[in-house]
């Protein structure tokens, strides 16, 4: 399992946005020019987490994206499933009618407890978390 950008960069961006929003909506030119991510990408990103409730857009000379909830609210795993989809390690997992080996495969015991070490680690940490260790690292807001 490989996580694209679009992945990586939609976590930098929510935590990007949960870092800075003190001070009012943040403007994707701002997190574009942080996070060294091309503004065309990040607005194409906004445009999923804003469809999914996950960041509010607030229009105006003043506006930019907010997060919709606190950041201790969002899992990784929560982010990385609406812009990555389903992230286990081979489909059997999660549909195991499209295997028709599925019943007597000696394999599939490897798949599933892979799936669930994935999820059990992206689902334990949230974008709090992430902003912390972030602060915690060297007081930087650079991811």
């Amino acid at each position: 399992m490989k996580i694209s950008t679009r992945g990586r960069y939609a976590l930098r961006m929510m935590v990007d946005i949960a870092t800075h929003d003190s001070s009012g909506p943040v403007r994707i030119k701002d997190i574009a020019a942080r996070q060294q991510i091309s503004v065309k990408y990040l607005e194409q990103i906004v445009s999923i987490l804003t469809k999914a409730g996950y960041v509010t857009s607030v229009r105006g000379p003043q506006g930019g994206y907010r997060l919709a909830r606190r950041p201790e609210n969002y899992t990784v795993g929560d982010i990385l499933r609406l812009t990555e989809g389903d992230l286990s390690p081979v489909a059997c997992v999660t549909d195991e009618a499209s295997c028709p080996m599925s019943e007597e495969c000696v394999t599939i015991r490897l798949w599933r407890e892979l799936d669930e070490a994935i999820n059990s680690v992206i689902d334990k940490y949230t974008l709090d978390d992430l902003v912390e260790w972030q602060i915690g690292a060297n007081g930087d807001y650079v991811i």
